[in-house]
């Protein structure tokens, strides 16, 4: 599942089902009502009691039972059913003691077809209504009772029947589709699923249309809704490349039939990889392949490329319980960027993967991070470990042991792991058991060593010349970012790999102690992360840095973003002054690599907005302008139409970090004017140079600026790149009352209740709206709540408190959330508070130090 914002259960605590009844088969029958928004469902089971019992207890919630009957042994009996809301549990009982051996449970009921998008929910788009399903983690209890567990693997049947007017699609193939049985109805049935887990069931109900294609002899879709059917093309293509791929990869072929990938236009996640049928947010997946930038279609192909290795990791081997949830998030993403690069080696798609790495720290270098495997239980629990420790870190960890081992021998141990657990359940020791016992290397310690404990590793790294060779005296231990807490000493089993700027060859140890020392041949700075393979953050000393800086076109561009995330942490969490951070920003102005070119805009951003101080604004700006200009100068704004996107991409970073961050006025004029250029014609500005303008210009924009954004939203809903284009556009808007306006129309019918969390969240992040997003979130929370519901998107709104930066504040959102306690996001929310206290504790130290760097 990609994790844009994140669904589950409710706030009630959740227990684990009893063993004493395993299910096998489910045997599945919907009829939705979408004018009524509720169902009917007929749900027989077929399962096995191992443990002789009267009562069979299974997950339900927001069920309404009618007769259940009992048969085994040749007896059928009536269950009477008790419910517990708040374990969202149904147990059976029957009179009649059942034996071990074969049951059967028929179960008559009813659902309500939801509005917040979990479970079996309605959704609306072009003045209908849709039916969509999302069970993942613990929803699927919402659509049919059952047992509602990863491990509790079974086949299903299921078939639907609907309006006349209307298709389905569900995880199988169509066997038949017949009229009736009621008036204007008919009911498909689809071929029966390979063992799967309840969470990866998957129901879909309305006028989709749909582009066929295939790979490898697997019938593949393409659908959405009407409206949307001619944006298709791009993500067919890229998923039959993709499928190849991983057919290849693992040496297990795809194995659930034929693969549906559905765009729908209410859905919380990103999107879910449910065994042959993915479902998507329609924006992140269609996309026009002949307008579209670069930037669009990789990230279509990425998440694409995500939910199709979850087919084999998470869907094929599934782990056991969901305090091991990185054996699917984490291997899908971690297999995402292979995928791509193999098809479009050219998307430079290593840089996501260096990315992701530097996404996994900034979670993991807070003391209320989580080691990767965390024990969880209720459903709140549940969906907190949805987070970048699951995907980014565990992406991060497997490519470091990848790259130890070798691609080839990991490839081979990866694909013993999924052959051999195909169709079970997974835990990590048999991930890593298995990995070891492929390559013949201790990588299950390097695993167990990071699966086991919190924390990002730092390697604080001294060297020495002597006689033309250089002695590395390397310490670990546990970063944190707060500049005043203590971490508890802790070491990981890491391979480091040592090279010199400029040297082609690295020297790689595994490192598993406090202290170590090593040689390198030569004397030269030591850059300790060679490839940026590495899951740890590099302490240079500030000889070091400034060697590193004046040698940085030396290192490849993967190291040079990752060189870019050490010195930021160090300034971040004030082990040094950040003068050496801003050296090295300057000195990479000129780089020609977008993603660098964005790590530095974002840091210097946030540099300007918690570390400046008000007097010295406009000489930092002035600053900024004389160091950054040139490069946009020399590029040219807008440039060239049928320039690279790369160079577009370029463009847009330096226009923002100008025109924004600089307050340069001339670069403010110029976005103003393409903003008005796109809006008459959208042909006429770079599609990956537009979402920058529109931003840029809506800083200094006024209401008329404004009500053009606004009025351009209401005729866009069928093209989801130019749609978000403008709404993401609408936070920028700097005055006061329209930061008001663009708070209110998050409540409004207007935003998809998927987009109001991310809106408010972006509010909370951007200087001069983040106070107000506060105190808006504070006055709105009921109505917050009732919208978006506790799981969808509060946890965005949760964690985008981040971006605030006094000791007031924290202690503010610490009362807040004292007196409106939201279990799904306590995790969320303290690493919040200590974000915001980190903040002001840094900001305290670095603002001297940026004062006097600024009057050298």
């Amino acid at each position: 599942m990609l994790a844009c914002v994140l669904t589950c259960a409710s706030a009630a605590a959740a227990q684990r089902l009893p063993d004493s009844v395993i299910p096998e088969h489910y045997s599945l029958w919907f009829a939705p009502d979408l004018e009524k928004e509720t169902f009917r469902g007929r749900d027989t089971i077929r399962a096995v009691v191992h443990r002789p019992t009267t009562t069979i207890t299974l997950n339900a919630a927001e069920i309404e039972f009618g007769e259940v009957k009992v048969t085994a042994g040749g007896r059928t009996q009536i269950g009477r059913v008790t419910t517990d809301a708040a374990a969202e549990t149904a147990t059976f009982t029957v009179a009649q003691r059942l034996a071990e051996g074969p049951v059967t449970i028929e179960i008559a009921y009813t659902g309500v077809l939801n509005d917040k998008l979990r479970g079996f929910y309605i959704s609306k788009a072009n003045g209908r209504k849709y039916a969509v399903t999302q069970m993942e983690a613990t929803d699927a209890r919402r659509a049919f009772p059952s047992f509602d567990e990863p491990a509790f693997k079974a086949t299903f049947d299921i078939s639907l029947t609907i309006d006349r007017a209307d298709t389905a699609i569900s995880n199988g193939s169509v066997v038949s589709d017949t009229p009736g049985p009621d008036p204007d109805t008919h009911t498909i049935v689809y071929s029966r699923t390979p063992k799967m887990s309840t969470y990866l069931v998957a129901m879909l109900v309305g006028d989709f249309v749909c582009r066929d294609g295939a790979a490898d002899g697997t019938p593949i879709r393409v659908c959405a809704t009407p409206d949307k059917g001619e944006l298709t093309g791009f993500a067919l293509e890229a998923a039959s490349e993709l499928l190849t791929f991983y057919n290849n990869y693992f040496g297990v072929k795809y194995q659930f039939g034929k693969l549906d990938i559905i765009g729908v236009p209410d859905f919380a996640a990103g999107a879910m990889e449910n065994a042959g049928a993915i479902m998507f947010r329609d924006a992140a997946l269609l996309v026009d392949g002949r307008r579209s930038s670069v930037g669009a279609r990789r990230q279509v192909a990425m998440d694409l490329s995500h939910e199709i290795a979850h087919q084999w990791f998470g869907n094929l081997v599934t782990m056991k319980w969901w305090d091991d949830i990185w054996l699917n998030e984490g291997f899908a993403t971690w297999m995402e960027a292979k995928a791509v690069a193999a098809w479009r080696p050219e998307w430079q798609v290593d840089l996501d993967e260096a990315a992701d790495t530097q996404k996994a720290a900034t979670l993991d270098a807070l003391e209320t991070s989580r080691p990767v495997r965390t024990p969880v239980d209720t459903p709140e629990e549940i969906n907190e470990v949805f987070d970048a420790i699951a995907y980014q870190k565990t992406a991060a960890l497997l490519r470091m042991v990848e790259s130890y081992v070798g691609r080839e021998s990991f490839r081979k141990g990866i694909a013993s792991y999924v052959a051999k657990f195909a169709f079970k359940n997974a835990s990590g020791e048999d991930f890593w058991n298995e990995i070891a016992r492929v390559t013949g290397q201790p990588v299950d310690r390097m695993i167990r060593s990071f699966v086991n404990q919190p924390g990002v590793p730092v390697l604080t790294i001294r060297d020495a010349c002597a006689a033309d060779s250089t002695a590395i005296s390397v310490s670990q231990g546990r970063f944190i970012i707060a500049p005043d807490k203590v971490p508890p000493a802790q070491t990981w089993t890491l391979p480091a790999c040592f090279k010199t700027a400029g040297s082609g060859s690295a020297r790689c140890e595994v490192i598993d102690r406090p202290a170590h020392v090593s040689k390198i041949s030569g004397c030269a700075t030591v850059f300790a992360n060679a490839d940026a393979h590495g899951y740890y953050i590099s302490d240079y000393s500030p000889e070091a840095v400034h060697s590193l800086t004046s040698r940085v076109n030396a290192l490849s561009r993967v190291e040079r973003l990752s060189l870019v995330g050490d010195e930021w942490w160090m300034a971040r969490s004030a082990r040094h002054p950040i003068d050496g951070f801003l050296e090295l920003a300057a000195a990479l102005a000129n780089d020609e690599t977008p993603a660098i070119l964005g790590a530095v805009q974002a840091r210097l951003a946030f540099t300007a907005s918690n570390f400046v101080s008000a007097p010295q604004q406009p000489q930092f700006q002035r600053w900024l302008r004389d160091r950054f200009g040139p490069t946009l100068n020399a590029l040219g704004l807008p440039g060239p139409l049928g320039d690279a996107d790369y160079d577009q991409y370029r463009r847009a970073t330096l226009m923002t970090l100008l025109g924004v961050t600089a307050a340069d006025i001339d670069v403010q004029h110029q976005a103003r004017e393409l903003a008005l250029r796109y809006m008459t014609d959208p042909a006429a500005v770079a599609p990956a140079l537009a979402p920058a303008a529109l931003q840029v210009a809506a800083v200094s924009g006024d209401r008329t600026l404004y009500d053009r954004y606004l009025a351009m939203l209401g005729t866009l809903e069928a093209r989801p790149d130019d749609y978000y284009t403008y709404l993401n556009a609408l936070p920028w808007f700097t005055d006061a009352a329209l930061t008001q306006r663009t708070l209110a129309y998050t409540l409004t019918p207007a935003v998809r209740s998927q987009d109001t969390g991310l809106i408010v969240g972006s509010m909370l992040r951007l200087p001069w709206s983040r106070d107000a997003a506060w105190a808006f979130v504070k006055d709105q929370w009921t109505a917050l709540t009732a919208k978006l519901g506790v799981f969808q998107g509060i946890p965005s709104i949760a964690g985008a408190l981040d971006g605030l930066c006094t000791r007031e504040q924290a202690a503010d959102v610490r009362a807040f959330f004292a007196k409106n306690r939201v279990p799904a996001v306590e995790r969320g929310v303290q690493q919040s508070i200590e974000d915001i206290e980190t903040c002001a504790a840094v900001a305290a130290r670095q603002g001297p130090a940026i004062a006097t760097w600024l009057s050298r």
